[in-house]
């Protein structure tokens, strides 16, 4: 399968086979839909690369207590707009 910018991908349906991205399903899936977003899928031929990338954007949404989280969401998709990033 691939995802929208024909990235190679492990399907969701079969993280569940691979205790690497078992282990890591529950914490980059999107609670409101169940479902792995398109730039935490990227990394799934890579389990490290997708702990790490998950690392981040955790430290990112939670590294200060002058913003809310709204706000760091605002924040990034503001900076993805002016870097021409479609995600």
């Amino acid at each position: 399968m691939k995802d929208p910018a024909w990235i190679e991908i492990v399907p969701q349906a079969d993280w569940a086979e691979d205790s690497s991205l078992r282990d890591s399903l529950e914490k980059v899936k999107d609670q409101e839909n169940g479902r792995v977003d398109h730039i935490m899928a990227v990394h799934s031929i890579n389990p490290r690369s997708l702990e790490a990338h998950n690392a981040v954007y955790s430290s990112a949404m939670s590294g200060t207590a002058s913003l809310r989280k709204v706000e760091r969401e605002l924040i990034a998709f503001v900076v993805s707009l002016e870097n021409h990033c479609h995600y």
